[in-house]
């Protein structure tokens, strides 16, 4: 019997958080840390002539000054995933090359931040000042390389040509598309664009690094990815992964911005050189020009359809822009078709193809919906559109074309559907929002207009046959339990998620489970938090280590007794016999266990799916529009989400709001520009605007429960999906409340009412 899983406990960590305690990797800094800073180029792509460092060096309190002659030259890529990473191998630790603006030049250790500041002010740089190639819809086949080099290498055949500037290329079909197309009666040809995007994580990105007693390099970092950063590290430092040790404390926000290996380098080089303990703090300037936030792309779809509505072909093109460098750009351009396209089960044939190029500007890298999210805009926008063409709610049109439990997806990598109720979850959405009195728009009185919008998204649960999750768990002689587990806790809860599935699955109390965070010393091997995979995955290694663990007590509950396994039962407290009741409890075999006569309790159990089960939802958006200066107000979201079995209410409702709140931000606010010469503008959160908790106005939130047959207790994920619907289903609303339509992410003001005014007229 449940007691713990889909409940609403609490975060176990939620007390210490909010008092303020000493958690953080900032809060755990040794004594006598160096202070380690980067002197980072002003250009968007230049060559370096010359490096003088001498009268930095001189000033007081500075420790070490390294250059691109003072580091490996062995190529690596920051990218946190599993080995062999898809991301090409295209970056040094400090290169001669510059590829886009803030790229790091110098690394600069002192005893103070002063100091450091001195001496950065101090080395004199002469660049060699080449033309970058700013535009990455040009960069295909653009005579300007960003990677001339001729030791970059992709470990995976994902169609890299660094003399193409192409990071990734391929394509994916299934049925006759053209063929289809031209037997269509309605197609939408469109072109979409969405923009690079911060995850404006509240801690920004920060490593310190020291030698233990033994020699070994020991990183504590606020990542997602504690055990890809071992190996990164060992790749970039040239060190043996056996010589590194990572840990991870609390971090303060993540949304995929940590998956990759961002500030852990320069102080471990620096540890590396002066055997001292030292710490990097990016400012929040550093992590909006050099982190690694959402992949730019512009979708090219051309949708088909017959007068009745019935979608018969998908085409869709991405074009996603890497950047610099190639981090997660061969991965997150597959989801924007291969997570976009399944979500309807009635085309007869369907293509995605995609290219991923370099460019000389910031590199992309995950942010939760990992391409999911610019695949999901465009292609709901696109069936938007056909609804408005066929004259059709696109309530109804999504209801004769959405994929049903039980349906093979070609596009989802040829997977059966086994749990869904996106049916349900539209019903229920429309139902929250009173869809069908106020779609699509009515005039208030005082001029303003109140319309409404919709769309449908889906995700994935970790990465089929990729990814691994693993849990240990001790029995102590006390008889608790001690569970040590790889994935990241990033603020989402899953240190609690995984307690209380092992509390349900021992018959203990919550407090009876302690949950020991990352150690890549200590703690069983897991991929990390990506991929909306902890609860599904790690979730899953968690019900089977229990399984043995509790093997193992009854084992050794019937020895004690002198009698065989199948002759006593376990209730989570004591082994008991069966027929004289007799019991020995479990401090006595957790002490028995540790004292030398019998076998020492503990398992520990690996997991890997061969599917990666989609979550689904449907979002509905509300707004307030204003004609004269095209403002919108966001006046009420209905979210109505299918995640399988809800492990935790409270933490579910939480992860679904925060992520719907992105995706408001995506569509009406976070505007990156580049200048000329490839500066970043928006570099703090006065150019960056965010939506705080006033600009979202009334978020709702409710679960369409299915059961997932693979997942723990029937669950799937959520971490991601939530962040995909508000883009399409805002953009619609706009739609329905103008007749105006926008392709291009995001929608400002002062473009509606551009485009209302050039409508009058």
């Amino acid at each position: 019997m449940k007691k713990y899983v889909s409940a609403p406990v609490r975060k176990r960590d939620a007390m210490a958080l909010v008092t303020g305690q000493p958690v953080y990797t900032s809060d755990l800094l040794p004594a006598h840390c160096l202070t380690v800073k980067l002197l980072r180029s002003p250009h968007a792509s230049a060559l370096i002539k010359s490096i003088r460092t001498d009268t930095a060096k001189k000033v007081p309190g500075i420790a070490c000054i390294l250059t691109w002659e003072d580091v490996p030259t062995a190529r690596f890529t920051q990218a946190g995933q599993t080995y062999p990473e898809p991301s090409p191998y295209d970056r040094l630790i400090l290169d001669r090359r510059i590829r886009c603006e803030g790229d790091p030049v110098a690394i600069v250790a002192g005893e103070n931040e002063q100091a450091v500041d001195t001496a950065l002010r101090m080395i004199k740089v002469e660049y060699e000042v080449l033309e970058p190639i700013l535009d990455f819809t040009k960069a295909l086949d653009n005579p300007i390389l960003v990677h001339p080099e001729e030791d970059f290498k992709a470990l995976c055949d994902v169609g890299a040509d660094n003399k193409r500037n192409l990071c990734c290329c391929g394509v994916n079909e299934e049925g006759d598309v053209e063929k289809e197309l031209a037997e269509c009666d309605i197609i939408i040809d469109q072109t979409y664009h969405t923009l690079s995007n911060s995850q404006a994580m509240m801690e920004t990105f920060r490593t310190f690094t020291q030698l233990d007693a033994f020699g070994r390099l020991q990183v504590t970092s606020s990542t997602q990815v504690p055990f890809h950063v071992r190996r990164i590290l060992s790749n970039a430092l040239q060190i043996p992964k056996s010589r590194i040790r990572v840990i991870k404390p609390r971090i303060g926000g993540g949304f995929g911005a940590k998956q990759s290996a961002v500030s852990e380098v320069y102080p471990a080089i620096v540890t590396m050189k002066t055997g001292r303990p030292a710490a990097i703090e990016y400012t929040r300037t550093e992590s909006m020009t050099n982190g690694s936030p959402r992949h730019e792309m512009q979708i090219h779809i051309r949708l088909g359809a017959d007068k009745e509505g019935n979608i018969r072909a998908i085409d869709l093109y991405t074009l996603s822009n890497a950047g610099a460098y190639g981090e997660h750009g061969p991965t997150t351009v597959g989801l924007s078709g291969h997570k976009s396209i399944p979500l309807y089960g009635t085309p007869r044939a369907y293509r995605f193809a995609w290219d991923v190029v370099y460019s000389n500007t910031m590199s992309g890298g995950a942010y939760r919906g990992y391409g999911a999210t610019q695949g999901i805009f465009a292609l709901e926008t696109a069936v938007n559109e056909l609804a408005a063409k066929l004259n059709m709610d696109p309530c109804k049109l999504r209801e004769k074309n959405m994929v049903k439990q039980g349906q093979v997806m070609p596009a989802y990598y040829g997977e059966l559907l086994q749990s869904c109720t996106l049916d349900k979850c539209l019903e229920k959405a429309k139902a929250m929002i009173d869809w069908d009195n106020k779609y699509p728009a009515r005039q208030l009185e005082n001029g303003h207009i109140r319309s409404v919008g919709v769309a449908m998204a889906m995700q994935g649960s970790a990465i089929s046959n990729v990814d691994i999750g693993s849990a240990e768990i001790r029995l102590t002689d006390e008889g608790f339990y001690i569970m040590l587990i790889g994935a990241t806790d990033m603020g989402t809860g899953c240190d609690t998620i995984l307690a209380q599935m092992a509390a349900d699955c021992l018959d203990c109390d919550l407090e009876r489970i302690s949950v020991q965070g990352v150690d890549t010393d200590q703690s069983p091997y897991d991929c990390g938090s990506y991929a909306s995979s902890t609860t599904y995955l790690t979730g899953m290694a968690v019900i089977k280590t229990c399984e043995q663990i509790r093997e193992k007590i009854v084992a050794q509950g019937a020895a004690m007794l002198k009698l065989s396994p199948d002759e006593v039962e376990f209730d989570g407290k004591a082994v008991r016999s069966l027929t004289t009741g007799e019991q020995v409890t479990l401090p006595e075999i957790g002490y028995a266990s540790l004292s030398g006569a019998y076998p020492v309790i503990s398992a520990c159990v690996s997991h890997t799916s061969p599917v990666s089960p989609p979550p689904f939802m449907a979002g509905i958006a509300e707004i307030d529009l204003d004609p004269e200066t095209g403002k919108v107000e966001l006046v009420d979201y209905a979210a109505a989400v299918d995640c399988g079995t809800v492990i935790n209410t409270n933490l579910a409702r939480v992860q679904t709001e925060g992520g719907l709140v992105q995706g408001i931000g995506m569509t009406l606010s976070e505007d990156i520009q580049y200048s000329a010469k490839g500066n970043l503008r928006n570099r703090n959160f006065m150019q960056y605007k965010i939506p705080t908790r006033l600009d979202a106005g009334k978020l709702r939130v409710e679960f369409e429960s299915s059961y997932e047959p693979t997942g723990p207790f029937g669950a799937k994920s959520i971490g991601e999906l939530v962040i995909n619907t508000p883009a399409p289903a805002i953009t619609n609303a706009i739609y329905n409340a103008t007749g105006l339509q926008f392709r291009k992410l995001p929608i400002t003001s002062e473009q509606i009412a551009m485009g209302l005014l050039k409508k009058e007229k």
